[in-house]
């Protein structure tokens, strides 16, 4: 294999699978993928020697298309075949989508080395360098180690996770665990790791329960495991690929010096707005992305949310409206069953991402703008048991946080994203007053 992969899952089946399959030299190039944890999608792909069903789901009908360029699915669990791919030469690129969670990242954005999780890998690693681990910082630091012995020469490292600068965060974790293992490495990484940083658009949700038998009935296909998705796509990416990749750049991939105007209009218009459409839609009683966007109260939350982040965009206003009202389109296709529960999981970890820096671009120029105030107060609503049931990273923390008296909650969930923003009175009232209307409306 010349391609490793970490996070097997749908987005990555949809996204960088795609970029593969479509790419002019895909015969050249195959992906080995490991699951986070779970065995039950590896095993199934494994029956189907990796090829499995896109379905891309336009509101004018489904198409079908069998990928092939999954050529292995493994376990988690299979840390010795993981150590394999890494101490080969053939291996070129290394590819993640572990979630903003997967990085177990501290206060200070490095390493989070009290984690309970990291200290036990760290234990192990020091133990038998081949030991299994859990943690991706460690997982991906026992293959570097793997490669670094078998002499198979630089690799380059890319997630593609929704995380601004996830290029240098992923570096950051890599190297400060493998400082805490053994500091010589570090010289190694400098001369044989190559980090890119991406931005990636494409929604993806989960597979609706009937979604084998839509394909066996469109194809014939007995498929246990086929993907839906949206027509619409988009990757960009910047830095080096020392030992070659597939090019990708001929199935439509963008290629740059600077990710960072591309990802900020990602992650502050879509999945920004989805964070909205998440809490505040579920509140309104919406289960999906198209009922509710199909809300014309909704629809107004959204579009204000839009405008407010909009000023802190580097595109013109002639390319950003084009792009606001393709989202649109995108949100409103009824045949993406986009469930508001599944985008509204580790808000603790999104919001920090997409809401805050335009809620403290505004304060900085002396604003309080009701767009960024009222995700806050729809989440923290849902916190407190209205609209969606949140599954967190920190779901306990976060719900004692909003318990109690309204007002001294918010105050609290505030402080946990980010203590200024918790000493902030004037967004603090806000985001209750908001918080007030939107428990007024789930009692309605």
């Amino acid at each position: 294999m010349r391609l490793l992969h970490l996070g097997l899952g749908n987005f990555f089946r949809a996204h960088q699978c795609w970029y593969t399959d479509h790419a002019s030299d895909a015969a050249d190039w195959g992906y080995a993928a490991f699951s986070g944890r779970s065995a039950d999608l590896p095993a199934q792909l494994a029956v189907q020697e990796g090829l499995y069903t896109l379905v891309t789901r336009d509101v004018a009908g489904d198409t079908f298309e069998v990928m092939r360029s999954l050529s292995r699915a493994h376990a988690g669990a299979d840390h010795q075949a993981w150590l394999g791919y890494f101490g080969s030469p053939q291996l070129s690129v290394v590819t993640l989508t572990v979630t903003e969670a997967g990085y177990v990242r501290g206060p200070d954005g490095g390493l989070d080395t009290d984690h309970p999780d990291v200290q036990a890998d760290l234990a192990a690693l020091r133990h038998d360098p081949t030991a299994a681990v859990g943690t991706t910082p460690a997982r991906l630091v026992a293959g570097l180690v793997a490669r670094r012995a078998s002499g198979a020469g630089p690799i380059a490292l890319m997630p593609c996770d929704n995380v601004p600068g996830n290029g240098a965060i992923a570096e950051r974790v890599v190297r400060d665990m493998a400082q805490l293992l053994d500091p010589s490495l570090l010289d190694w990484l400098d001369t044989s790791l190559a980090v890119v940083t991406t931005a990636v658009d494409r929604i993806t949700p989960r597979p609706a329960s009937d979604e084998a038998r839509h394909v066996r009935d469109a194809t014939g296909l007995d498929d246990r495991c086929p993907v839906a998705t949206e027509p619409f796509r988009e990757w960009v990416l910047s830095g080096s690929f020392p030992a070659g990749r597939p090019a990708w750049q001929d199935a439509g991939a963008t290629f740059t010096d600077d990710v960072t105007p591309f990802e900020h209009r990602k992650l502050w218009l879509l999945n920004g707005g989805h964070s909205l459409l998440a809490y505040a839609g579920s509140i309104r009683g919406h289960f999906s992305v198209s009922q509710a966007v199909a809300d014309d109260t909704c629809r107004q939350w959204l579009q204000q949310w839009w405008s407010t982040a909009s000023r802190h965009l580097n595109q013109p206003e002639a390319e950003l409206a084009p792009y606001r009202q393709a989202l649109l389109d995108r949100f409103a296709n009824p045949r993406m069953q986009h469930q508001l529960a599944q985008i509204g999981t580790d808000g603790s970890q999104k919001l920090p991402i997409r809401i805050l820096p335009v809620l403290r671009a505004e304060r900085a120029q002396g604003r309080t703008p009701a767009g960024p105030t009222l995700v806050l107060a729809a989440w923290i609503c849902c916190l407190r048991g209205h609209g969606a049931t949140i599954a967190d990273v920190h779901a306990q923390t976060m719900a004692s946080a909003a318990s109690g008296p309204l007002r001294q909650a918010v105050q609290r969930v505030l402080h946990e994203l980010d203590p200024m923003l918790g000493e902030d009175t004037e967004v603090a009232d806000a985001v209750r007053h908001q918080c007030e209307q939107l428990a007024h409306e789930a009692q309605a």
